[in-house]
């Protein structure tokens, strides 16, 4: 055949079975990156109830502390903490003791400390005010009198229970005399001492005020008062009295005179 008549060779593919194959990553993740996704939310969670328990402990104390705050100043609120302290004071005997049993449901009775009853006194003047020694007489019974945790007796208040009182005194005088010496004092009788002692007193000249002529009251009264008042320390069994010279110049009446005491502290 001529050469230009040759037909056209065919190609040969060769296949080399030896050849490496690459593979290609897949879109799955690893276990450990969801492992720890968990484990970061289950720890934010955890954070936030802890600062939602925490704000709600808060809040209860606050609300417990403005309670507290109030009921400090209520007389009842003070009984029953006096109480409880008595109370844990003789916490070592009942301990000793025992509780004891009971069927009665617990009550809260409001409590008074015996150091809490504190005496007090006030007595208004007599329409017969002269006693023996020049001691004034008052009255202690009825009217706007009243004597707590005191006695009385022969014009004196009769002390029952130790402490500092607040003692005061006014009488009212007719100084109508042209010039009179007037002498109002406050007396202790004590069994520390044989004779009576003297708290407080009240010494002054007076003599009679002049009227205007034009005075459209012309009357033979001349009135002056006297008050006294002090802070001492009594015991128990002493006697406060009070002494008037010229005792007959002292004006009767209810409003006019009065005497009384009140304890400050045990």
């Amino acid at each position: 055949m001529a050469e230009g008549g040759m037909g056209t060779c065919p190609q040969v593919f060769v296949v080399d079975s030896q050849a490496n194959y690459t593979s290609v990553t897949g879109g799955k993740k690893p276990r450990w990156a969801g492992a720890g996704q968990k484990f970061l939310l289950l720890l934010v969670g955890l954070t936030v109830l802890g600062l939602v328990v925490e704000g709600y402990l808060i809040y209860n104390l606050y609300q417990k502390t403005e309670a507290f705050s109030h009921c400090k100043s209520h007389p009842l609120c003070q009984n029953l903490s006096n109480h409880k302290t008595s109370g844990q004071q003789g916490g070592t005997i009942m301990s000793r003791v025992g509780p004891k049993a009971s069927s009665e449901p617990p009550t809260v009775r409001p409590h008074l400390e015996t150091d809490q009853q504190r005496p007090f006194a006030q007595l208004i003047g007599s329409g017969s005010p002269i006693g023996e020694h020049n001691v004034v007489q008052w009255v202690h019974k009825g009217g706007e009198t009243i004597t707590y945790l005191m006695g009385y007796n022969n014009g004196r208040l009769l002390v029952e229970k130790e402490g500092h009182y607040y003692l005061y005194s006014k009488v009212t005088l007719n100084a109508a005399e042209e010039c009179s010496l007037i002498q109002h004092k406050v007396m202790k009788d004590t069994k520390a001492y044989d004779h009576s002692i003297e708290l407080m007193k009240s010494k002054s000249f007076r003599c009679r005020t002049p009227k205007p002529s034009n005075a459209k009251f012309s009357g033979g009264d001349d009135l002056w008062n006297s008050f006294l008042a002090g802070i001492f320390h009594l015991e128990k069994g002493d006697q406060i009295f009070v002494t008037l010279e010229d005792i007959q110049k002292m004006r009767p009446g209810t409003t006019d005179n009065l005497m009384g005491a009140f304890m400050i502290s045990p």
